[in-house]
This record gives C-alpha cells, sequence and structure tokens, in this order.
C-alpha cells in the first residue's frame, strides 16, 4: 500500500473491516496560529515536544500527545473547507485534578496563559467544574469529584469508581 502514489485513494471492505484498539493516540487541534496556540499551552506549564515542526507541535499528554495544526491545514487533509471561525462543537477536553483547590487555581493559570474562563470553578453535585477556552476557543474542563480513580501516574483508572463523596 505504502508504494502506491500519494492521492491514491483505497476502497473500504465490507468484508476486511476491522475495529481499532479502543484507545485514542492523538488529539489535533485546528488553531488559527501553531505558534500562538503553541506559547499558550507552554504558559500552561506544558512540554512541548522536540519533534514537531513549526506548523505542528506535539505535547505529551502521558501515552497520548496533544497536536496542534492550522485549522486550515486539519481542514484540507479530511477534505473539508474550513469554516472561518470555530463554533461550539458539542465537546470538552477534561483535566482531572487531583484536589477541589486545583481548580481554581488551574483556571487561574489558563487564564494568566491567554485562554478565557467561561465557567469560574463551580461546586457541582459531584465536586467542583470550571472550564476555560483556548485562544481557539476550545473547552477544556477542569473538574475534581472524588468518585474518579487514579494509578500512581494520576492516569484514570477508568473501570473503578469510589461510592459517592460528598465534599
Amino acid at each position: 500500500m505504502l508504494k502506491t502514489s500519494v492521492g491514491h485513494v483505497f476502497a473500504s471492505e465490507p468484508a476486511l473491516a476491522l475495529p481499532p484498539s479502543q484507545r485514542l493516540h492523538l488529539i489535533l487541534l485546528g488553531v488559527q496560529d501553531v505558534a500562538r496556540s503553541t506559547r499558550f499551552f507552554e504558559a500552561l506549564g506544558w512540554h512541548k515536544s522536540a519533534t514537531g515542526n513549526e506548523g505542528f507541535a506535539k505535547f505529551d499528554l502521558g501515552g497520548q500527545a496533544l497536536c496542534l495544526i492550522s485549522r486550515t491545514a486539519l481542514a484540507q487533509d479530511a477534505g473539508l473547507e474550513a469554516p472561518a471561525t470555530a463554533a461550539y462543537a458539542g465537546m470538552a477536553l477534561i483535566h482531572l485534578a487531583r484536589q477541589p483547590e486545583e481548580v481554581p487555581a488551574i483556571l487561574a493559570q489558563a487564564e494568566a496563559a491567554g485562554g478565557r474562563i467561561v465557567k469560574p470553578a463551580t461546586r457541582t453535585r459531584w465536586g467542583i467544574a470550571g472550564y476555560f477556552a483556548d485562544p481557539d476557543g476550545h473547552l477544556f474542563e477542569v473538574d475534581y469529584e472524588g468518585a474518579w480513580v487514579f494509578d500512581a501516574e494520576h492516569r484514570l483508572v477508568v473501570d473503578e469508581v469510589r461510592p459517592s463523596e460528598v465534599l
């Protein structure tokens, strides 16, 4: 397959269907300005991978990567037309804080880095949560809920929850 010319389209054969493994490896965000967005995530305290390039930045999320590419390049790659502005996409990326006090502190860091607080740290039925938007309007929730279970490296243990915990 790799010996075919760039742009060759391969048919999807139902008889050869193969489900992907149940994991995501890359989160690809289309941004207006890769350099500006890179500075934002670095100001959050995240470390950019040296293996990116001027038009493609990567941040290691512990086995997955948050990647930044221009909105135009992402749309072209997907065969779509890029809208003039980002619209609410009905999704958010979520960071689960270790302690309730971290939620407003992380939101403050996001705002200091150039993000916009969409919803301040607010007491919810389950804990404390708030949202910020990056310079391109992508939503990030910062959430603390006592029910989540983590391993020693603060990776989520998906198939475990603690009994309801009241703050």
